[in-house]
């Protein structure tokens, strides 16, 4: 790929998703862009440039940043997180509460989001509690299969045979089976499209726990910085914000108060 070129891909990745690609990935956009190439029919990347850049409707910038986002996600990632989640459950019950509002901010195709139910409702068991889950993607084509609650079964490795039983059901299709979140999880879940890189976002706070993890990684200080004080703009006073662990906030002037590495109290 022309360097010229590389560079104005770049340009696009960052002006529409604040993802900072390094000059070490232009293998890695050539390879991506090639499935946009191969369903336009363009045969060289000067071509597709000027049909994005011409691209009136945003359509294909969509879908660009869909074959272009990494989405790399698994249930019950980074485990200490749902240990973490679960305790704060039961002090909102202890406390009295009966209500609890999360948001997964980069949910991918919703493992986080099913994760994050399936440890609240092991938690609740048959109390009744008003919960809600937001999870929020950039990608389009992600949030449609996490929509769908459709999991392969390598997919499931990560999640116990008993809440497998509980919270999935088990099918057959064309040949191979397949595990489908049930509706006592789904119904807990609002997935929307939102691009992080741009605050502030139209949810109107109060957040008791944001999921923010392995996604700044990609962004620079001026976006994570952004990023992070919106999101403590949203959540609630005393409300957790966690992050990767490959992320901290150590390098942002932010309010945060780090409680142990990867969460943080407002």
């Amino acid at each position: 790929m022309d360097s010229a070129i590389f560079k104005r891909f770049r340009e696009i990745v960052y002006e529409h998703s604040g993802i900072s690609l390094r000059d070490t990935k232009e293998a890695m956009v050539s390879a991506r862009i090639a499935k946009r190439m191969r369903a336009l029919g363009i045969s060289t990347h000067k071509r597709y440039l000027r049909h994005l850049e011409q691209d009136a409707t945003g359509d294909e910038i969509n879908l660009f940043l869909d074959v272009i986002s990494t989405n790399v996600t698994s249930f019950f990632r980074e485990s200490s997180h749902f240990d973490f989640l679960k305790r704060y459950v039961r002090e909102a019950l202890a406390d009295g509460r009966s209500k609890i509002r999360i948001w997964s901010t980069a949910s991918s195709t919703g493992e986080e989001a099913l994760s994050i139910a399936m440890a609240i409702h092991e938690v609740l068991g048959p109390r009744p509690f008003d919960f809600k889950i937001l999870a929020t993607d950039i990608s389009t084509h992600v949030l449609a299969r996490a929509k769908s609650g459709i999991y392969e079964q390598e997919q499931m490795v990560n999640v116990p045979e008993s809440l497998r039983k509980r919270y999935f059901a088990r099918k057959k299709t064309t040949g191979r089976v397949v595990f489908q979140a049930r509706d006592v999880l789904k119904k807990h879940i609002v997935y929307r499209r939102l691009n992080l890189s741009r605050p502030p976002f139209p949810m109107r706070g109060q957040l008791d726990i944001v999921f923010c993890r392995n996604v700044m990684i990609y962004f620079d200080n001026p976006t994570r910085s952004r990023l992070v004080d919106e999101i403590y703009r949203l959540l609630l006073p005393g409300g957790y914000f966690l992050t990767g662990h490959a992320e901290s906030l150590t390098s942002l002037e932010n309010e945060f108060v780090c409680m142990q590495p990867t969460i943080y109290k407002k």
